[in-house]
């Protein structure tokens, strides 16, 4: 059992120094840059993924409109997860349009949509992404494994690669959401 737990521990490390790769670090920077001024120019975040990306939507969504560091302005940002709304949509439409007809209903031009995928082929979010792009709203991607159909369709984007499964992915994307989030505020309420 130890030695499933080391490999566990190395296999999480090793996610963490994914973000340091010169890629890795770009799209931080760019990703923090789109963001920050999407909230200068009065406009708002739109965040979506599938359960645990659900989860970690809702989880950079709450960052912003609530407290990370320390308080400051509040920071519009909405992760699709009505529940009313997602089960409303997938009933009548089915679950592919549930992220796209959020957007139609939420996003405005200048908005950022933002697309948390560990496999990069989840049809709502592909489909979400063409709806936000369509109605003028920049995208960014958290992709991993192989990308999936998502892969180049949003700029900036993080593509976690060589892991098998979900959970250190999903453990990358939290790291570089932290620090988005960190870089977004530096930008906005403490640039030195």
């Amino acid at each position: 059992m130890r030695v499933d737990i080391e490999k566990a521990v190395e296999d999480g490390i090793r996610a963490m120094q994914f973000l340091q790769h010169a890629e890795s670090l770009s799209f931080i920077e760019r990703a923090s840059e789109k963001i920050a001024n999407c909230f200068q120019k009065g406009r708002k975040l739109l965040i979506a993924g599938n359960g645990g990306s659900l989860c970690d939507a809702m989880h950079f969504a709450e960052e912003l409109t609530g407290v990370f560091r320390q308080k400051r302005k509040a920071l519009p940002a909405i992760a699709l997860s009505c529940p009313g709304h997602l089960s409303c949509t997938a009933n009548d439409l089915g679950y592919e349009e549930v992220f796209a007809r959020a957007v139609e209903a939420l996003g405005e031009r200048g908005d950022v949509f933002v697309a948390l995928t560990t496999s990069g082929n989840s049809p709502n979010l592909v489909h979400a992404v063409r709806t936000a792009q369509g109605m003028g709203l920049d995208t960014i991607a958290f992709l991993g494994k192989t990308g999936g159909k998502l892969k180049d369709m949003c700029d900036p984007q993080l593509h976690v690669e060589g892991f098998t499964h979900s959970d250190r992915i999903q453990e990358a994307h939290m790291a570089a959401i932290h620090i988005i989030i960190e870089i977004v505020e530096k930008h906005l309420f403490y640039a030195s």
